[in-house]
C-alpha cells in the first residue's frame, strides 16, 4: 500500500522521527521533514526496510526536494539524565525547532509526545510505513546517526561502532566487556547482561 503524503492537507505539516533509541552508545537522532504538495517516491519507506545504499540515494533526494528539513542529535549524558524517551522527544522538538518554515501540525512516528509549542500533533504507530514524511524523517535520522558513529568509530575502533552504530551486539557488548564504557556510552543503560558480570 502506498505511503500517503498528508494526515492534514490544510495545514504546514511536518513528520518526525528518532533513530538510535535502543543503542548503548551514541547520541538519539531525530529529524523532522515538510514536503511538498506534489511530492511522490515509490522508494521511500521505513528506513529500516530499505538498504545502505537506497537510504542514502533517498537521503541526497530528500534534502534536495523537501521544502524544509532539519535533524538534532541528544548525547549520551543528556540521555542518562533525563532518560531515553525524554531524550527521543527532546531530539524530535529540536529538529522541528530547526526547521526554516514553522509548521502547523507535527505527525510523529510511535506512540509518545509532548505539546510542542501552539502545534496539534499526532502519533501514529508505525507511522514511517504509512506517511511519506515521517519515513523522510526516518532516512535523515539514521543517515545522520550513522555518519556520526562512523566518525566515532575511528576513535574507539575495538567497538566497531562503523558495523553495529552502538546497538549491543554480541561484539560490541564484548568490547565494553573487555576495554570497559566511554564518554559515549549510555551509562544508563544495561551495558552488559547480568550473566557476564
Amino acid at each position: 500500500m502506498p505511503l500517503k503524503l498528508f494526515s492534514q492537507t490544510n495545514l504546514i505539516e511536518c513528520g518526525t522521527d528518532e533513530a538510535g533509541r535502543g543503542c548503548l552508545s551514541g547520541p538519539v537522532t531525530a529529524a523532522a521533514v515538510i514536503l511538498p504538495a506534489n511530492f511522490k517516491n515509490k522508494l521511500l519507506n521505513d528506513s529500516k526496510l530499505l538498504s545502505h545504499s537506497s537510504r542514502e540515494r533517498l537521503r541526497i533526494l530528500i534534502q534536495d526536494q523537501a521544502v524544509a528539513y532539519a535533524i538534532a542529535h541528544v548525547f549520551p549524558k543528556e540521555i542518562d539524565e533525563i532518560n531515553i524517551l525524554n531524550a527521543s522527544i527532546k531530539a524530535m522538538h529540536l529538529a522541528i525547532a530547526s526547521l526554516k518554515i514553522a509548521p502547523q501540525h507535527i505527525i510523529v512516528d510511535g506512540n509518545r509526545f509532548k505539546e510542542y509549542r501552539d502545534c496539534s500533533h499526532e502519533c501514529i504507530i508505525k507511522g514511517d510505513s504509512k506517511y511519506l514524511s515521517i519515513a523522510a524523517a526516518s532516512i535523515l535520522a539514521k543517515t545522520e546517526r550513522d555518519r556520526y558513529m562512523i566518525k566515532l568509530h575511528k576513535l574507539y575502533p575495538h567497538f566497531n561502532w562503523a558495523k553495529n552504530k552502538g546497538y549491543p551486539t554480541k561484539e560490541h557488548r564484548a568490547a565494553i566487556k573487555e576495554f570497559g564504557d566511554t564518554i559515549y556510552h549510555r551509562k544508563s543503560f544495561k551495558l552488559l547482561p547480568t550473566e557476564v558480570l
